[in-house]
């Protein structure tokens, strides 16, 4: 017999591959019931039936922060078909593992050019738009990675020092310092991914239709490019085709009591 968890989770697919798929300003998820309730916690169910760490824990303002403005760079590109947002926004959530979302440099260019345009160069600048607006997002998203990686140590130096922690307790904050960082480092993944999609049909637009606008079209893909270099240098465990090891994550010391201890 399935699971409760199971049905939801089917009942949810169904309705996300029907283009149930809210996005509001500078890429973030939309503010709705379904992104801030439904999704999350159908996500949460099916990431425990699936044995993956899951932390039960609020999330802090930065923790949130952090996921908001990670689905920018999760979901596809804007020229990808419904099909494909659907999928994204499935592994997005955790109610599919993120080894099933969509990663082809290929379909990005087969979405720009695969509907009407009035001109070839409104595909060179289309390309420069997005990446462009990626490029504007990186540091953003950097700087909160950071300050959410720099809490975390905190969190983890602190365990050893709380009175009557159980290990309950230390395995919530465990998984949590873990999604944090695994979630960092899935982004910095897509980053490259959509970094390579843009060159991809910038290569294949100017041999299809070579345009003046190309030139710039690569100025920004570069730039965008050399500009990955913000998320790289965060210490977050390695991602390996769609899947995150964590087996080089930091793990937390087991809490253990003062040599000395005050009255």
């Amino acid at each position: 017999m399935r699971s409760t968890a199971g049905i939801l989770v089917s009942l949810l697919v169904a309705l996300v591959a029907a283009g149930c798929v809210e996005t509001g300003d500078f890429g973030r998820p939309k503010e709705s019931v379904w992104n801030n309730l439904i999704l999350p916690e159908a996500g949460i169910r099916a990431a425990r039936e699936r044995g993956e760490l899951v932390s039960s824990l609020p999330f802090t303002d930065l923790e949130q922060e952090l996921r908001d403005r990670s689905w920018r760079f999760l979901m596809p590109n804007q020229d990808r078909p419904w099909s494909d947002q659907a999928l994204s926004n499935l592994a997005r959530s955790r109610i599919r593992p993120a080894s099933a979302h969509p990663s082809d440099p290929r379909l990005y260019y087969a979405a720009l050019v695969g509907r009407p345009f009035a001109s070839p160069a409104s595909r060179f600048r289309q390309i420069s738009d997005d990446a462009d607006a990626d490029l504007r997002l990186i540091d953003p998203f950097g700087a909160v990675a950071a300050r959410v990686i720099a809490t975390d140590r905190a969190r983890l130096r602190s365990l050893p020092y709380v009175r009557d922690l159980t290990q309950n307790q230390v395995a919530e904050a465990s998984a949590r310092v873990i999604e944090n960082r695994c979630l960092v480092a899935w982004v910095r993944s897509e980053l490259r991914e959509r970094t390579d999609s843009y060159r991809y049909a910038l290569e294949h637009a100017f041999v299809d239709m070579p345009q003046d606008e190309a030139a710039e079209t690569e100025r920004v893909v570069n730039a965008l490019d050399r500009h990955r270099h913000v998320l790289d240098g965060l210490p977050v465990p390695p991602w390996r085709d769609g899947i995150c090891l964590t087996q080089f994550a930091e793990a937390p010391r087991a809490p253990v009591r003062p040599l000395v201890v005050k009255d």
